[in-house]
């Protein structure tokens, strides 16, 4: 498959990027929305929000699920680009200037080995996810929320879980969206015990961080035919709430979905927030099928996935996480950085005292 993205220099001539100065990471990628460049532990301090890249996509060979790699691993870069089509940090709907009220930074990509992307050996996985613990880590330690947008598991995943819990002494709560549960009793790539992938960072999440807690978790997406039941009835037998896409439709609605979010928080010292986007199938502004294998039907909306992201900052989430980002679609990079942005309007919202737990 093959997709039409603009090239950097025909980027920035667009109408709403030419002639704008801003800092870059490299010279086709600017920092999240031009925010400042942290370049070491020192520049986090005093940040509320920190932005990480997290380039990574597992197994071997040069595609994932009928895509090309390549374009899975553009998208922390091309997420940034099109975050400065933007003029402000102003978001009409709230009356409110994200970066009037909160200060955030771009800590860059994680050091991901290059080779991690096509060779599939337990130690370049492991130290691929110790790169991301370390930046997730250093933006815990300065009291800031870390924004990881990754691709794939465990970068986009578990190294963000796996911090919080070792910042966290009481129990951890978790809001996730996925198409898929993730929760295989193994990573099918290395078929290693010590890997949580693509298919079964939850399951090493619950087994082996201890103080995340299945009752904690509320989970939304799923649908169809693709899981085992034991799967799905072992999180509801543990306390797990569980909006599948189906019921969000035709039980709750989006509203009734976002008040059940606070079963996250209840009861706990931290929440991680977890958005896999292929939950979104075909239902957001671009084809489901850029998604390859990976595309299901009954996709949550550009505007739940929107919604959920800022209902989640405004509870006072402590970190979020992308993976699994369509490739190849401006829309689809835009709708990460309307989830980024309205999560930190959220975050503002409670910091200010505009939004309750």
């Amino acid at each position: 498959m093959s997709f039409k993205y603009p090239d950097w220099s025909e980027f920035t001539r667009g109408s709403f990027v030419a002639g704008k100065m801003f800092p870059r990471l490299a010279e086709d990628t600017p920092t999240f929305f031009g925010v400042p460049h942290a370049l070491d532990r020192k520049d986090l301090e005093g940040a509320d929000v920190v932005i990480i890249g997290a380039p990574y996509v597992a197994g071997w060979g040069n595609q994932y699920f009928g895509v090309d790699k390549a374009e899975w691993l553009a998208s922390c870069k091309r997420v940034r680009q099109q975050s400065i089509r933007y003029r402000t940090g102003y978001i009409q709907d709230f009356n409110l200037d994200v970066f009037e009220n909160m200060r955030v930074v771009d800590y860059g990509d994680a050091a991901i080995p290059e080779r991690a992307n096509t060779e599939g050996t337990v130690d370049i996985i492991l130290a691929s996810q110790a790169a991301v613990e370390a930046k997730v880590n250093d933006a815990l330690d300065a009291g800031a929320v870390p924004i990881v947008i990754g691709q794939n598991s465990p970068c986009g995943s578990f190294a963000i879980a796996k911090p919080v819990s070792e910042h966290t002494s009481g129990k951890v709560g978790m809001v996730s969206l996925d198409t898929h549960w993730d929760s295989m009793k193994y990573d099918r790539f290395s078929m290693d015990p010590r890997v949580a992938g693509s298919g079964n960072w939850k399951d090493v999440t619950y087994r082996d961080l201890k103080n995340f807690d299945p009752s904690k978790l509320v989970e939304i997406g799923e649908r169809g035919m693709l899981e085992y039941k034991e799967i799905v009835r072992g999180f509801l037998d543990a306390g797990a709430t569980f909006v599948s896409s189906w019921r969000l439709r035709t039980e709750l609605g989006i509203q009734g979905t976002v008040d059940l979010l606070p079963k996250a928080f209840e009861g706990t010292e931290a929440v991680y927030a977890h958005f896999d986007l292929d939950v979104m199938g075909g239902s957001g502004p671009a084809p489901g099928d850029i998604l390859g294998d990976l595309a299901e039907p009954i996709g949550l909306t550009d505007y739940e996935v929107i919604r959920l992201a800022h209902e989640t900052g405004k509870l006072g989430a402590n970190a979020l996480s992308f993976i699994c980002i369509p490739p190849g679609s401006p829309l689809m990079y835009r709708v990460v950085v309307y989830c980024i942005m309205y999560f930190i309007a959220g975050l503002a919202l409670r910091k200010h005292g505009r939004a309750g737990r």
